[in-house]
């Protein structure tokens, strides 16, 4: 697709890179390190390291996706390359162990996805002290970040916010998203459920949803979920419904598909089937969204956002600046750092574009999501 090959014309001529130092384990680093043999040219003098560390492992896009593709990358640009891995399993006080580990072991660069942005902001000022380029991946570090790649996340919540007015709307309107606003909202109210308050881009996807949803739609109650956890948001969703009432629930906003695992079932013990959201096209929710019993997802495609990340990492790692082709935009990090980025655009997610989404794009298969379960579901939308 179109966004994917911008970062493709990006990926410029590799040459190896500068010598590394050996490895050493460590009790916080979750897996070992990943290497490879073999050289991009006959020029090859030995392998930068570089650092890749990621926040969790109860979003299955992390380890399913972000971490191979990411490593697949760097591989394909610099044979050489020698990419140590960490995940902080949601500890922000980990995460900065790791980080420590990643410069004692002489990672040069690190592809950083942070926790907690702002915990983690002393030990992005370590790793600039130290020469050390910091690209932070997905979520906006505090600090003094070289680098930043992930999706233009107000747009996220913007799109998640205007799918749910429009469902409600149809739902209220005998099918029709158009009717007026208003009328969506008379004699029921939403639940909002919000993703970590320690994630930057949570704050982002909230404010999006609320420039969508605000004035359109009556919110009964709203909470920001530590962790993205599902089992809080499953927990938070029954005490919505319990204070609202089931019958006054029109919809849910959830921040994400995890999120919304937890929610539709709380949706579901309380005999309810209202429009609910989610973030990430992760594989239960698009079988959710074939069986009705999720609205919508949003996909963001994972591969221009590692090929954009892995490129940064080599470049850096060659000592070369970044051009304006892998980081158009600046922003503004949380402690006022501007950070040269690259924001892609996110694409919502429904019944109508599986097949032209992550079915085209390879993400998954027919057989993956057209489980027996689902097989009645796949053949009215056109999966087979």
């Amino acid at each position: 697709m179109s966004i994917g090959l911008r970062r493709v014309v990006a990926a410029t001529a590799v040459v190896t890179l500068g010598l590394g130092l050996a490895s050493c384990g460590s009790a916080k680093q979750s897996t070992g390190t990943t290497s490879t043999g073999g050289s991009a040219s006959g020029t090859a003098v030995g392998a930068v390291r570089i650092g890749l560390l990621l926040p969790e492992t109860k979003t299955t896009r992390y380890e399913q996706f972000d971490r191979p593709l990411i490593e697949q990358k760097i591989k394909e640009l610099a044979p050489d390359a020698q990419i140590d891995y960490y995940n902080a399993n949601e500890n922000a006080t980990t995460q900065q162990t790791q980080v420590d580990t990643a410069l004692t072991k002489g990672d040069k660069v690190l592809i950083l996805d942070a926790v907690d942005s702002k915990a983690i902001q002393s030990s992005v000022q370590k790793a600039h002290d130290a020469g050390v380029k910091v690209i932070a991946y997905d979520r906006l570090a505090q600090g003094p970040v070289d680098s930043y790649v992930s999706f233009d996340n107000k747009k996220v919540g913007e799109l998640q916010g205007k799918a749910l007015v429009d469902a409600v709307n149809a739902k209220a309107n005998g099918g029709s998203p158009t009717a007026a606003a208003g009328d969506a909202a008379d004699g029921g109210s939403i639940i909002m459920i919000n993703g970590s308050p320690t994630d930057p881009n949570a704050a982002d996807f909230k404010a999006g949803a609320h420039s969508a949803i605000d004035g359109k739609l009556k919110i009964g109650k709203e909470y920001d979920t530590p962790n993205w956890d599902p089992n809080n948001a499953n927990q938070e969703a029954a005490a919505a419904i319990t204070a609202i009432g089931a019958p006054n629930v029109v919809g849910v906003y959830s921040a994400n598909d995890g999120m919304a695992a937890g929610i539709s079932t709380a949706l579901k013990a309380a005999n309810l089937n209202v429009p609910l959201t989610g973030q990430d096209a992760q594989l239960d929710a698009v079988q959710r969204i074939l069986a009705g019993t999720q609205t919508m997802s949003i996909y963001k495609p994972f591969k221009p956002e590692t090929d954009a990340a892995a490129t940064m990492a080599v470049t850096f790692a060659q000592g070369k600046p970044l051009d304006s082709k892998l980081v158009p935009v600046t922003v503004t990090n949380g402690s006022g750092n501007k950070v040269p980025s690259d924001l892609i655009t996110p694409i919502v997610l429904t019944k109508d574009n599986i097949k032209t989404t992550v079915v085209a794009d390879g993400l998954y298969t027919v057989p993956q999501i057209c489980t027996p379960d689902y097989a009645a579901a796949c053949t009215a939308a056109g999966l087979s």
